[in-house]
């Protein structure tokens, strides 16, 4: 690697602000277990939690972050709107509501999670997130788990006067679920793309291609995952509750895959172990 990069290291984002490289996911971590979860990872030294409205536990994440002895401006924290809460005046409400939630005078990025509701429900929702951004509640904006369709429809809007900037696209992304379609859509527009279940919920742990390129570096097939994600130029964003396996997500950038090792996990397949908007047809 050229230059070394750590858990602090930072992409530029089109809103002018940086994103960490990766991030801590706290998809399915009950609100009781939030605090204490966030706060061990901000202590390994992840600076960028992700976070939304379906998951329930905001307040926690507020409260870990309140609680680190951090600066409030080190530590990067996303929500993402429900398809509940598609449409103009329903997104602003649930901006709101989430900000009192976190305890947080800003959001580093807010995504609208799923592109549900139909063109004007998701465009309004747009509309509310530029507002926000104009008004200081939110430094970036983007979207999450849309497919070619809906970026172009959005990028459209936003051409024509809709106003704002996709920054950052947020996807379900590891070696068996190819979304090369959007990833290369992203890149060509400095769009950055966000992994979600870098891990693919643990299911393919056991694949006997991990098991070989984790041997050779001395790595556990979750950090040749992670490592993957990061040298496709992804931010992954691992999840667990366990201290251990916290820690050792975070320790990929004390190597690199080679070529041909990232060859080896271009599966080509399409598996999706979570939902799959981006083929949602409205």
């Amino acid at each position: 690697m050229a230059t070394k990069q750590t858990l602090q290291s930072k992409h530029k984002l089109l809103s002018g602000h940086e994103i960490p490289i990766m991030g801590f996911g706290v998809y399915m971590i009950p609100q009781s277990a939030t605090e204490k979860v966030t706060q061990e990872a901000l202590k390994v030294g992840f600076r960028h939690i992700d976070s939304a409205i379906m998951y329930g536990n905001e307040k926690g994440c507020g409260q870990a972050i309140q609680n680190s002895g951090l600066d409030r401006s080190e530590i990067f924290l996303t929500t993402k709107i429900p398809p509940g809460s598609m449409g103009y005046k329903a997104t602003a409400r649930a901006i709101d509501k989430s900000l009192q939630e976190a305890a947080t005078e800003y959001f580093d990025l807010i995504l609208l999670h799923a592109p549900y509701g139909g063109k004007e429900a998701r465009l309004g929702s747009w509309r509310a997130l530029v507002e926000a951004q104009k008004a200081g509640k939110v430094r970036s904006i983007g979207v999450s788990n849309y497919g070619i369709h809906h970026l172009e429809e959005l990028e459209e809007y936003v051409l024509n006067g809709g106003g704002g900037e996709l920054s950052v696209g947020q996807w379900e992304l590891h070696p068996w679920l190819d979304h090369s379609d959007i990833t290369e859509w992203c890149k060509s527009r400095d769009i950055i793309v966000e992994a979600y279940s870098p891990l693919a919920h643990g299911e393919r742990l056991r694949e006997p291609v991990l098991a070989s390129i984790g041997k050779k570096y001395r790595k556990s097939p979750a950090q040749v995952m992670i490592r993957w994600s990061l040298q496709m130029g992804f931010v992954p964003l691992p999840k667990s509750k366990t201290p251990q396996r916290i820690r050792e997500n975070a320790e990929v950038f004390d190597f690199e895959l080679s070529d041909e090792d990232m060859g080896l996990l271009d599966t080509g397949e399409y598996s999706p172990t979570d939902w799959d908007p981006t083929v949602d047809e409205d």
